[in-house]
């Protein structure tokens, strides 16, 4: 969803959401929303907070996420985010393809499933954990039998947490500044021009908020999404080298 009418409507949704929680003093929920789609929501947070809003993307550091409205405290209650994991499994693992990303995703597109029900697959060796809506769970256990050759079993599972959990490259980058452009183009090894173009396409998220901005100065604590290429975070304090450059630890992850 990345056209102006689609995000628009989107934040429309977004507010219908929110008066209908304050209104009727239930929960309700958004579809998984990418960066994109949470970069509209960011914008629109002051105005829609009085809902009360909380965020799940089904664990920690997920880029895809749930927006909830509701307040515990005023509801009387909590309920849970309705999301579920399913892991992917192939039936016969000596025999198993290396699948990717895309062709998990690809399968499951295949079937005719809403990217929007969808949230982040976690891929390993040849299997992978789908976090998605709890409303397609048991249709994608029954229906995905198959990636590209390899046959496929699936299950949903309580306990995920120690399984998704990214190890990140951890890299030391020199840098003039703190400047955000300058970050990007060393930790993915670009030209100065091909990360401008990143800006330019709206292909740069800080914090999941869209960033137009090339010359912010990073903090330390934000994570910064490039589409198309990953995500990282610095590791620490710049350190000033003896010929006046900053060097900082950075988590990369791919």
């Amino acid at each position: 969803m990345d056209n102006e009418k689609e995000l628009q409507q989107l934040g429309n949704r977004l507010k219908e959401l929110a008066e209908k929680s304050f209104r009727q003093n239930i929960y309700t929920f958004s579809s998984f929303l990418g960066l994109s789609e949470l970069d509209v929501f960011w914008r629109a947070e002051a105005s829609l907070s009085y809902a009360g809003i909380r965020l799940n993307g089904g664990f920690a550091q997920a880029d895809r996420q749930v927006v909830r409205f509701g307040r515990p405290e005023d509801l009387g209650y909590e309920m849970e985010f309705p999301i579920k994991c399913i892991y992917i499994q192939p039936l016969l693992k000596k025999f198993a393809e290396k699948l990717s990303h895309r062709d998990f995703l690809g399968a499951l597109m295949n079937q005719g499933i809403d990217r929007s029900t969808l949230g982040d697959i976690k891929v390993g060796e040849g299997e992978a954990y789908l976090f998605c809506l709890e409303t397609v769970a048991d249709y994608i256990c029954d229906n995905l039998t198959q990636i590209r050759h390899t046959h496929v079993k699936c299950s949903i599972v309580e306990v995920y947490e120690d399984f998704v959990q990214e190890e990140p490259d951890v890299e030391s980058i020199q840098v003039s500044s703190m400047r955000l452009d300058g970050c990007i183009s060393k930790v993915y090894n670009i030209s100065r021009n091909d990360c401008l173009e990143l800006f330019r396409t709206g292909k740069v998220f800080v914090d999941g908020r869209l960033c137009e901005n090339n010359s912010k100065a990073l903090k330390g604590t934000e994570v910064i999404n490039v589409r198309g290429k990953g995500k990282f975070k610095l590791a620490g304090e710049a350190h000033e080298t003896r010929k006046g450059k900053l060097r900082v630890e950075v988590m990369v992850y791919r």
